[in-house]
């Protein structure tokens, strides 16, 4: 369920970006259900009416760089 959120948040990036701005999406079931403005405050207020681990928060920004993460593995 949960990669199907962000599958659906990526597929609809721009749409969400140029509606909510820079902000952070609570997203459950392909639907945005509550909009924050920081990751904290969607966490704490998505689980008083949804159970945690049944939503994701998502930030928007400009570009792809709000939800993608870089890892890198150093090895010598």
């Amino acid at each position: 369920m949960i990669s199907k959120d962000f599958t659906w948040f990526v597929k609809n990036y721009k749409k969400l970006f140029n509606k909510y701005g820079s902000c952070f999406l609570a997203i459950k079931n392909a639907k945005v259900i509550g909009v924050y403005s920081s990751y904290v405050e969607g966490v704490k207020e998505t689980q008083k009416t949804e159970k945690i681990g049944t939503f994701i928060i998502q930030q928007t920004g400009r570009d792809k760089s709000c939800y993608t993460n870089y890892i890198s593995s150093m090895c010598f």
